[in-house]
């Protein structure tokens, strides 16, 4: 029983060592990276050995630093081909960078943040890029304001972790007030983040469903503001809820059976009051 626990325990301290590998942060020697997980160096070198030989991660001979291996590229790759998700959003992402004249993507929520499943970057030569598998504060997005919304409310408080960041002026960090944005996030059927993230950028988002009604991504479009104005906004906002609708169709969503449902449920509902 002790020898499963350590194994189980080994497993968890590789998983961690791979996921401290990040845009900001691609390498790692190897006192900085103990530091960081605190660990001590004679069991990060060991776990570190293992994930090299298994082609997970590379080492420098000349720096002695770092780097996620030719297992991983191929791991996420094949990860990526078997997602349902992106396979049914991708086709519709083009579709919708090609109407709009933006990036569109395609998000899911992961903890307190939106993780970028998919991209279609923007026709204009000078327009905002951000790679598959980018990170950003759920709360400051209007992806991650729409997924937010749809969650049950002990779900949505377990995804919200304060003090929220704020990373403009503009950012909602009041619990309070990004609940009432969220009630209206959910009545309207979109979601709005206008120099929330970053000064100068605007998005807006709208659900993709799957076959049971859940909510579980969201497909936006961005750019500047000088772009994507007042002007534009509802014309954006059509744009991304039609694809929306069509990815989650091409996941088996209905959405005149989730009104009979909802109907049913009413009905009941109204039954059950009455007796």
């Amino acid at each position: 029983m002790t020898r499963s626990l350590s194994g189980v325990q080994s497993v968890l301290r590789a998983i961690r060592l791979l996921k401290m590998f990040t845009d900001a942060h691609p390498e790692w020697r190897l006192k900085d990276l103990a530091r960081a997980v605190e660990m001590n160096k004679a069991t990060t070198y060991r776990l570190l050995s293992a994930l090299e030989a298994e082609g997970l991660l590379v080492r420098d001979t000349r720096t002695g630093a770092y780097r996620l291996g030719p297992e991983i590229i191929a791991l996420g790759g094949r990860a990526l081909r078997s997602n349902d998700l992106r396979s049914a959003g991708y086709a519709e992402l083009e579709w919708l960078a090609s109407a709009a004249g933006e990036a569109a993507t395609l998000e899911i929520l992961v903890d307190d943040q939106v993780l970028i499943l998919e991209e279609i970057p923007a026709s204009h030569l000078l327009a905002p890029w951000q790679t598959i598998g980018t990170r950003h504060p759920a709360h400051a997005t209007s992806t991650g304001k729409l997924l937010l919304a749809f969650l049950p409310p002990h779900e949505r408080t377990a995804h919200l972790h304060p003090p929220l960041q704020r990373l403009t002026e503009k950012t909602i960090i009041d619990l309070e007030a990004l609940e009432k944005q969220m009630a209206l996030i959910r009545a309207q059927g979109y979601a709005t983040a206008i120099e929330e993230l970053e000064d100068g950028y605007v998005a807006v988002s709208a659900p993709v469903r799957n076959h049971d009604g859940e909510v579980v991504a969201a497909v936006s479009i961005g750019g500047p503001i000088t772009r994507l104005n007042a002007g534009r906004l509802p014309e954006c906002i059509e744009l991304v809820r039609q694809a929306g609708r069509r990815i989650s169709e091409r996941l088996g969503f209905r959405e005149h059976l989730a009104e009979s449902v909802e109907h049913v449920g009413a009905d009941v509902a109204k039954g059950e009051r009455r007796m």
